[in-house]
């Protein structure tokens, strides 16, 4: 008998393959409070870091040297970089430009050395290794150029989050835009968090993964709260929270499979790209992994918090409607 048991119990495999298939029935809701504590002290912790470590700004943020110098053969990254390092600019960025025979490199600002100085002392470093290199321009970022990006960027995001809380307003209620912009807020406070942590380079590269985050995860966020209004107006015999719970599991899978889908694509943009894209492909890790719980636990959870109701989003009564047209 205990061997009939085993063999009709369900195999792993076939488990994963019913969660794809059919909708699962996890009560997402029943652990929202020990989520929304998790959320908040990594929120808090990624707070802390921003004071304690602060962030590894780029030259696009803090100012600098950019030169571009051209060979007469594709050239390795690595030989400018080992070139680089022997006068002293160990944190000179380079890369490709155009072809692998033009070479970007960004040189962080260096007290009492102007562009002019920074630059020749560059080019005769290159020209040890190869004396056909030309140089083909030096441009010089300065420090109040690099205030003002950030600057811009900080206001580029905050903007964002603003449209954002207007449109899922209108498009749907004032609660689940309130819980949209949390889960947004949450998101973007861990992901520079882990870059604090690592002190990781912060440039206008990371600066658009972070956009594109807010993007991801609002995207995912919308689909939920659509299949909940639908839902309210659907099941009617259900409470608010378990009906939350139903449109959560019914919109799960479309939420694994393209969080899934879209980080195979990133993580190998992260193995392949190079130095130059590994903080943009890191960051939009980081954020799909945390957007997808947060559309799952953050956003519903708050919307719930803050009294979310059936009547909230049903659509409301044309005037006259349900009265007698009997004489």
């Amino acid at each position: 008998m205990g061997a009939a048991v085993n063999s009709s119990s369900p195999s792993k495999a076939s488990i994963i393959v019913d969660f794809f298939k059919h909708t699962p029935h996890v009560d997402f809701m029943r652990w929202r409070w020990f989520f929304v504590w998790v959320s908040a002290a990594l929120v808090l912790i990624s707070l802390m870091l921003f004071v304690v470590r602060g962030f590894n700004f780029g030259i696009d943020f803090t100012g600098g040297t950019i030169i571009e110098v051209h060979y007469a053969r594709p050239v390795q990254l690595g030989e400018v970089r080992e070139a680089l390092r022997k006068v002293g600019f160990e944190r000179a960025v380079t890369q490709y430009f155009g072809t692998s025979r033009d070479v970007l490199i960004r040189i962080p600002p260096e007290n009492g050395h102007g562009a002019s100085k920074l630059s020749d002392r560059v080019f005769k470093a290159l020209q040890q290794k190869d004396d056909r290199v030309q140089l083909r321009r030096v441009e010089f970022v300065g420090p109040q150029v690099g205030e003002d990006l950030r600057e811009q960027g900080g206001l580029a995001v905050l903007y964002a989050l603003i449209m954002i809380l207007v449109y899922v307003a209108v498009r749907f209620e004032w609660r689940l835009s309130l819980g949209a912009i949390i889960a947004l807020v949450h998101d973007v406070i861990i992901t520079l968090g882990v870059f604090s942590l690592m002190q990781l380079e912060f440039n206008l590269n990371v600066l658009a993964a972070i956009l594109t985050i807010i993007g991801y995860s609002l995207n995912d966020s919308i689909v939920v709260f659509d299949r909940i209004r639908e839902n309210f107006r659907k099941i009617r015999r259900k409470s608010v929270e378990e009906t939350i719970n139903i449109s959560i599991n019914e919109t799960l899978s479309r939420t694994v499979n393209t969080s899934l889908a879209t980080l195979m694509v990133v993580i190998a943009l992260y193995l392949v790209g190079g130095s130059v894209l590994s903080g943009f492909s890191l960051a939009l890790i980081v954020g799909i992994i945390v957007g997808t719980y947060s559309s799952v636990y953050v956003a519903s959870s708050y919307a719930l918090m803050l009294g979310v109701s059936r009547a909230d989003l049903m659509p409301a009564k044309k005037e006259g409607e349900g009265l007698s047209t009997r004489p």
